[in-house]
């Protein structure tokens, strides 16, 4: 048995990169500027910024499920220049994998069967144990110190 890690589709933020930084505000989203390496990860490409590169930062919601109580949205950064990531079966991107992860289980209702804290770098061997476990359908992934929302993970 093998994973997947998906990132969001690019779509539904495509519109925010045309508009200029007052009609950003207005929405509650900000124009940012990565300053330094591995600071700013995108999560449509699943890549860094490089330092100088425009992103957008807004408010998305990763876990939608309205009968869950674990229901969450939080920051997220989507590059100017991001392409969708397509990672292959059992590949951990580099951005994930150089962090330290707040990782998440869950069940088909929606419910959290596990949680735990995961060098990146170990993440896959984490994600074949859970998904050893046919009760968890879905796992989230966040940045451990900020707890932001990075990809989900599913059964490939």
């Amino acid at each position: 048995m093998t994973f997947r890690i998906t990132a969001l589709p690019l779509a539904p933020f495509e519109p925010l990169l045309a508009l200029d930084d007052a009609a950003l505000l207005a929405l509650g989203a900000r124009r940012m500027i990565a300053e330094a390496p591995h600071s700013s990860p995108c999560r449509v490409s699943l890549a860094d910024a490089e330092p100088g590169e425009a992103l957008i930062l807004l408010n998305h919601r990763h876990l939608d499920d309205p009968s869950s109580p674990y229901r969450s949205e939080g920051p997220i950064f989507v590059r100017e220049a991001a392409a969708e990531a397509l990672p292959a079966p059992g590949e951990v991107p580099d951005m994930i994998g150089r962090r330290l992860l707040s990782v998440r289980a869950y069940d088909a209702d929606g419910m959290m069967t596990d949680a735990d804290v995961v060098e990146g770098r170990d993440l896959a061997g984490r994600l074949e144990q859970w998904f050893a476990d046919d009760a968890v359908v879905r796992i989230h992934l966040h940045t451990a110190r900020r707890g932001c929302y990075l990809a989900a993970a599913a059964r490939a």
